[in-house]
Formats: C-alpha cells, structure tokens, sequence
C-alpha cells in the first residue's frame, strides 16, 4: 500500500466544517472512480506537533503508484465533476507540504543478497 500524506493549514476566513465537507466530497469522488483505496482527514490536537505541518493531515492510499498515477492524471484532466470537487478544497488550503510513504517490508522484499 502506498500513503500519500499533505499537511496543509486552512486560508483565512475558511469554516473548518465546510472544509471537511468539500474534502469528503472530493474523496469519495476519487474513491468512487476506483483512484484511492481509501482515505483519513486529521486535524492536530492540543497544539502537538511541528508548525512546519500544518494543523491539518489528509492521507490517501492506493494500492500501487498506478493507482496514484491515475489520480493525477484525472486531477490534472481538469475536466468536471472532478475539476470542482478538487477546486473545492484546494482554493480553502495553503501551506502544503506532500510526502509518499509505502508498508515496509516491501512485499517483493528478498533478503540474503544485497550488496548494501
């Protein structure tokens, strides 16, 4: 499974439940569309963690980096539902910081001949 994490903090002005509403929408499109595997909206609590982060986290995982491909292929389409479901939550966040993250071991994993 590969984790596609972004922290990000809300624009100025922008109500938090109207944010998490257009982020369900949005994910449940992607999901519906068979692009995700699944998806988590976290917000930072009691103020823990570093500011660099954001107050919040969404974390999308697919089940390879063809899956993910495939997503930004129809994000970056630009075509409808999905131009408005992503504009829907994009133009209510800044500050994005992205990270990829995969289980470990890999499931190909074989020990016992590496080099390093």
């Amino acid at each position: 499974m590969n984790y596609y994490h972004c922290w990000f903090n809300l624009t100025p002005g922008t109500k938090d439940t109207k944010f998490a509403r257009a982020m369900n929408h949005y994910m449940t499109h992607l999901k519906e569309e068979g692009l995700i595997e699944n998806w988590r909206l976290t917000r930072r609590k009691l103020g823990l963690g570093p500011k660099e982060l954001g107050d919040f986290h969404i974390v999308m995982e697919t089940k390879d980096l063809a899956q993910l491909d495939a997503a930004f292929a129809l994000v970056a389409s630009r075509r409808e539902p999905t131009e408005s479901a992503h504009f829907g939550v994009n133009s209510q966040v800044k500050d994005a910081v992205f990270a990829l993250y995969r289980d470990f071991p890999d499931a190909m994993r074989h020990e016992g001949e590496e080099k390093f």
